[in-house]
């Protein structure tokens, strides 16, 4: 206390001294009660700061993609061969897109869908997705999303790969590339699985169906990351031949799993769409501080030996093809709150769309590092809050069995909902009167509209450089 006391009298110094000392001691009091409500204040802030940090509000992503369904199958897009009524819920609560459109065989349309490229980017032989490559598991993962994949894998690489491409957790049955079915085992009865690195015991898949397995696996992930955002790919099985019984026919027990039988593939639609009704209730029982979108979609057209009704007519899937009945296939998007109920658009969808749209859809930023992307974001459609996205045709480039020779087929078109250009035969048809692909247009016989849309595609297929 530096304070002058000398021209106070002596005798009432020592008084003064101690009243003052007490006035200084009460000051440092309040100064330090001060200082620590505001250390306290602080404290408190940064904790709600981080509280706030830690409430992440992030949809869910549960994205089922069905094997060798087109788009003839579910009963809400007018098919009459099948039950399907959880996809029927689905677009019932939600949107049901008419015009998406995919490569006629599986293992091209999945490198399409994973990312967000046409095949002439990144596609170098059947069923084997080089490393460099990078996928919408990463893009979740990158953004901090749990992933999961389960179901059919076939992109090679094991383990290895599973990671590399983005996925935390996997059950995937065809971990390595091959087209001898004995060499990877059976794909729905006792089937052969890896599984966080290893393969599942025979003791737990004997006598089991793997899409059971697939999609258990599914509801345990779902389980551990209840307080975190987490995208699920769910490469169903079904309904990819071989044909054969579900757990919910009277032949489960005694029919040879070796053979193949169409009869039961209205079961197996049965079955596939049995496991949306089980995820979905899963969700719908958790406690999740999030929104989950659900999304079904088809890889392909149907297998060519199965015939469906459909609007009263019988179609043949044409699996392989790149007509309408091969590439044509489902979509449909739910998430009560974000997709308008009952919604149907025409909306064109190609499935290099997905890593734009579910980037926006999930408010991650869309990757700018995985090289150029070819996919059209159609989140605003998604959301009713725009009837159309930038897309206005639809593009393949279609080569399946890729060579190193190069001599194996290749096909590209552009296509619009109602024509369509090959490039390399030159041939043009309205697919909307001629479905079939059997009567190419002559230029004599094209309105100048026609000539115009002619024009456009050419245009679009001149700039996908192989």
């Amino acid at each position: 206390m530096n304070i002058t006391l000398w021209l106070i009298p002596e005798k009432n110094r020592k008084k003064i001294s101690l009243f003052l000392s007490a006035i200084f001691f009460c000051c440092l009091l309040t100064g330090c009660s001060k200082v620590q409500t505001e250390k306290e204040s602080g404290n408190a802030a940064t904790a709600l700061e981080q509280s706030n940090a830690a409430i992440d509000t992030r949809p869910n992503v549960i994205l089922i993609l069905g094997d060798d369904i087109g788009y003839e199958v579910p009963t809400v897009n007018g098919g009459q061969s099948y039950t399907t009524p959880n996809i029927d819920l689905m677009a019932k609560g939600g949107m049901r897109f008419t015009q998406c459109y995919a490569a006629p065989d599986c293992s091209p349309s999945r490198f399409m869908l994973l990312t967000g490229k046409y095949n002439f980017r990144n596609y170098t032989v059947w069923g084997i997705m080089d490393r460099t490559q990078r996928t919408l598991g990463n893009m979740y993962k990158d953004a901090g999303y749990a992933t999961c994949y389960a179901g059919k894998w076939q992109l090679d690489g094991g383990d290895t790969s599973v990671h590399t491409f983005g996925f935390d957790k996997y059950s995937i049955w065809q971990p390595y590339e091959s087209r001898i079915e004995s060499e990877i085992g059976p794909r729905y009865k006792s089937p052969k699985i890896l599984q966080e690195g290893s393969f599942l015991p025979d003791s737990q898949t004997l006598n089991k169906y793997s899409v059971d397995i697939f999609t258990k696996y599914i509801t345990n992930f779902m389980d551990s990351n209840s307080t975190k955002p987490f995208f699920v790919y769910y490469s169903i099985p079904s309904c990819h031949s071989m044909f054969c019984p579900t757990p919910d026919d009277a032949e489960w027990t005694t029919f040879d799993y070796s053979k193949s039988d169409k009869k039961f593939f209205p079961s197996m639609v049965k079955y596939m769409d049995k496991q949306i009704s089980v995820l979905q209730t899963k969700v719908t029982g958790s406690n999740y501080n999030r929104k989950t979108i659900f999304i079904y979609i088809g890889d392909n057209g149907s297998a060519k030996s199965i015939t469906s009704k459909y609007n009263g007519y019988s179609i043949k899937g044409e699996k392989g093809f790149t007509t309408t009945y091969g590439t044509h296939v489902p979509l449909i998007f739910y998430c009560p709150g974000v997709v308008p109920a009952g919604a149907t658009t025409n909306q064109l969808v190609d499935l290099t769309d997905f890593m734009p749209t579910l980037a926006h859809l999930s408010g991650i930023p869309v990757p700018t590092t995985y090289g150029t992307l070819d996919g059209k974001d159609f989140s605003q459609v998604v959301t009713g809050t725009a009837t159309s996205s930038s897309r206005d045709y639809v593009f393949l480039h279609y080569r399946p069995a890729l060579n190193p020779n190069g001599t194996s087929r290749l096909v590209r078109y552009a296509g619009t909902s109602t024509y369509k250009l090959y490039d390399i035969t030159g041939k043009f048809y309205n697919v909307v009167t001629d479905i079939e692909e059997k009567y190419p247009l002559s230029d004599a016989s094209l309105t100048p509209a026609e000539m115009q849309t002619k024009q456009y595609l050419q245009q679009i297929i001149s700039t996908m450089h192989n």
